[in-house]
């Protein structure tokens, strides 16, 4: 959602109004109609500036949306009547959104950031250490008998390559190879063999 921002790591001090530009050129598409592009055409001109672009999002700051305004009492009039060309009718108060991006707070996101992903390759690595279940059988049986053989044999190699999974024997039947994978490979066997036409 856009949103009048304070985020002191890209920002700096400065008070912004970070507009999702999908939303606002929908908005200038819908009641200008021009055809430009409504940050050169529009605001620019009215004495915005562009602070920052990405990620979607348009930062600007300017005059009676970031500069000069009470910021217990934040609409985005002035910007609407710019982009638009028709008076703002925002009759409610936006907040100012505060990030903190401070050294504790960094800290404490990395660290949760890498709890997760630490279970994530945790539950991988059980995976690939629990057997197949029966019913990963009983579909794979069922995938391997609609298959070509070498598709089968192709898949089943790719499945299970840097496993400890033993590749196909010789003359080894497909419903006797399925009950030796783990459920991560039977999982990717499955895939492989489900979605060819």
């Amino acid at each position: 959602m856009s949103g009048f921002t304070r985020d002191t790591y890209h920002f700096g001090d400065e008070l912004v109004y970070e507009a999702l530009h999908s939303k606002w050129s929908r908005y200038h598409a819908n009641y200008c109609g021009c055809g430009q592009d409504w940050l050169t055409a529009h605001v620019e001109p009215a004495g915005f500036s562009v602070v920052r672009r990405g990620g979607g999002y348009t930062a600007l700051t300017g005059p009676g949306l970031t500069e000069d305004v009470d910021e217990e009492s934040l609409t985005t009039n002035v910007l609407w009547e710019a982009v638009t060309g028709k008076p703002g009718t925002q009759d409610w108060f936006e907040r100012v959104r505060v990030i903190d991006r401070g050294p504790e707070v960094q800290a404490a996101r990395k660290a949760a950031r890498d709890a997760h992903y630490a279970e994530l390759r945790q539950r991988s690595a059980r995976a690939e250490a629990e057997p197949v279940t029966v019913k990963q059988v009983d579909y794979l049986k069922t995938l391997a008998a609609k298959a070509d053989a070498e598709h089968f044999r192709t898949e089943f190699a790719k499945a299970t390559k840097g496993t400890e999974i033993d590749p196909l024997a010789e003359g080894e039947t497909s419903g006797r190879a399925v009950r030796r994978l783990s459920r991560a490979a039977a999982r990717r066997l499955i895939t492989a063999l489900a979605g060819r036409p």
